[in-house]
C-alpha cells in the first residue's frame, strides 16, 4: 500500500501556519485523535493513532487505530462492520492531536459496549467518596455477545 510522507517539523511557523502536514507523535509513537459524528457533532471515542494508522486512514478514508492495550493496529468496524468512515481530518495548531468527523457505517454504533458512543456515563455525584457515573445513553444500540462472539473484551485492568 502507498505510504503518507509527513514533513519535517522545521520550525514553529511551518508547524502552525504551514499548509503541509508534519505530526507530533509522542514518545510512545502515537498522537491523540478525538472521533465525533459528523452528521450530530456526537463525541463518540478517543483513540491513538501511531504513523501507519494515520497513513491507512489518509490513504482509505476509513479510521484506523493503535490499541495502546493490545499493541495492535486496528480499522475500526473491521470485525463489527461499525466502520468510521472519514468524512474530514483536522489537525491542531501544533500538530499534536486529529479530530475525526466520521459517519458509522452498519449498526449506527461505535462503543464495543454496545452504546452509540464510548462517553455513556456522566460523573454524577459524589456518596459515601465515591464517584458516582450517571448513564446518558440508556440503551444499547447492539449486543456485543451477537457481534463479537467469542472475542476477548479489548477492555484491560
Amino acid at each position: 500500500m502507498k505510504k503518507v510522507n509527513f514533513a519535517e517539523r522545521s520550525s514553529i511557523e511551518f508547524v502552525e501556519e504551514g499548509n503541509i502536514l508534519a505530526p507530533k507523535f509522542n514518545s510512545d509513537g502515537v498522537i491523540p485523535v478525538v472521533v465525533t459524528e459528523t452528521s450530530t457533532g456526537l463525541v463518540l471515542m478517543l483513540g491513538y493513532m501511531n504513523k501507519e494508522a494515520l497513513d491507512k486512514t489518509i490513504l482509505t478514508n476509513e479510521a484506523y487505530y493503535w490499541s495502546r492495550s493490545r499493541e495492535v493496529l486496528w480499522k475500526k468496524g473491521e470485525s463489527s462492520g461499525m466502520v468510521h468512515q472519514v468524512d474530514e481530518i483536522l489537525i491542531d495548531d501544533d500538530q499534536d492531536s486529529v479530530w475525526l468527523k466520521v459517519t458509522i457505517q452498519g449498526l449506527g454504533a461505535s462503543c464495543h459496549v454496545g452504546y452509540k458512543s464510548c462517553f455513556y456515563r456522566s460523573v454524577y455525584s459524589i456518596e459515601e467518596n465515591e464517584v458516582q457515573l450517571n448513564f446518558t445513553e440508556t440503551e444499547k444500540v447492539f449486543d456485543p455477545e451477537v457481534v463479537y462472539p467469542g472475542a476477548e473484551n479489548p477492555t484491560k485492568l
